[in-house]
Parts: C-alpha cells; sequence; structure tokens
C-alpha cells in the first residue's frame, strides 16, 4: 500500500493532535463519557494512520500529499 501522507501530516497527527485528544478525554471530559471515548477513538485512528503513512479519507477523497515521482 503505498503511502499518501507527507513526513509533517504523520509528525502533527502523531506528536500533536492524538497526544492533545487523549488529554482532552482524560482531563477534561473523562474516558468513560461518549465524547471521551470518541476522542480516544479518533485519536487512535490518527496515531495509527501517522504510523503507517496511509489515510483512506485520503485515497477516496483522491488526495494524495505525498509527492510523486515521475519516470522519464
Amino acid at each position: 500500500m503505498p503511502t499518501n501522507m507527507t513526513t509533517i501530516d504523520r509528525l502533527v497527527r502523531g506528536l500533536f493532535i492524538a497526544p492533545v485528544l487523549v488529554a482532552f478525554a482524560l482531563l477534561a471530559v473523562g474516558p468513560t463519557s461518549m465524547v471521551g471515548a470518541l476522542a480516544i477513538a479518533v485519536a487512535a485512528i490518527l496515531l495509527l494512520t501517522a504510523i503507517v503513512g496511509f489515510c483512506p479519507i485520503y485515497a477516496i477523497l483522491g488526495i494524495g500529499r505525498k509527492p510523486r515521482t515521475v519516470a522519464h
């Protein structure tokens, strides 16, 4: 499966957005609330896509964030 995310996109998801969502779930609303559980689920998905480098939503929308090389 080809990657469709840039390194910056992966770092932002994995190092900034996912931890903020987990902190929000744990500290603000509680992990057992509906909002907390949803925040943790979204954080897990973001972390997984950051690790793998492939975002299914990007693929569905036809967004390829990683520059492609053209063979001549």
